[in-house]
């Protein structure tokens, strides 16, 4: 009888400072992110490779600094050509996924530079429904373009408002409105249709299926 493999579960959140989680900040509630500081561990002199979202998120697959990888800024892309973790999972015999929030490629795609997080795929919903390709070494993607409650939204996530019954899902998305330090703002978004609720949904769900 094989030995079982354990369940590996990275959980990345998009440009969240240290001083975000109650942990570091008594005027912040977060439980659960608390509970896996006391029974983790905690990293007190890590550094971020890139202070954005695209290229740190390529060093974490690959294990590369952004000026090896390529992706060093916003706006470009992780060549497809790059290897990743994902990839070094599948050859250990493991099943890979990915939901939530990807970003290895940009809003703008070029003929040199093509990209699936472009317009008009982005909202393309048939061509995601359609999806199996892999994708950066995860054999199984499901994914969400958008930070909040900006319009750049499509992919899987708008496919699961719609099967939740929530067809008029662009109504609570809207264009860019500047940096405005002073605005305040409450996305008007029922709690059952954000993406968060989304991705810990089909995260749980996943894990299960690869456990049968």
């Amino acid at each position: 009888m094989s030995k079982r493999k354990n369940n590996v579960l990275l959980i990345t959140s998009d440009q969240q400072h240290w001083n975000t989680i109650g942990l570091n900040n008594p005027e912040i509630e977060t439980p659960h992110l608390d509970r896996l500081t006391k029974e983790g561990m905690i990293f007190k002199r890590a550094y971020c490779p890139n202070p954005t979202c695209t290229p740190t998120r390529a060093s974490i697959i690959t294990g590369k600094f952004p000026s090896q990888h390529g992706a060093y800024s916003l706006g470009t892309k992780l060549l497809e050509s790059q290897h990743t973790v994902g990839e070094d999972f599948l050859a250990a015999g493991y099943r890979t996924a990915l939901v939530g929030k990807a970003h290895f490629q940009p809003l703008d795609s070029t003929d040199e530079f093509s990209s699936l997080e472009s317009y008009p795929i982005l909202q393309d919903l048939d061509f995601w429904r359609n999806f199996d390709q892999r994708f950066y070494g995860f054999e199984h993607v499901e994914l969400a373009r958008n930070h909040a409650d900006e319009a750049h939204v499509g992919q899987h996530y708008a496919i699961w408002m719609e099967e939740n019954n929530c067809m008029n899902w662009r109504d609570y998305f809207r264009p860019p409105t500047g940096n405005n330090k002073n605005q305040r703002y409450t996305w008007s978004i029922p709690e059952r249709y954000h993406y968060n609720t989304w991705i810990a949904e089909r995260t749980n769900a996943l894990i299960d299926q690869y456990q049968q």
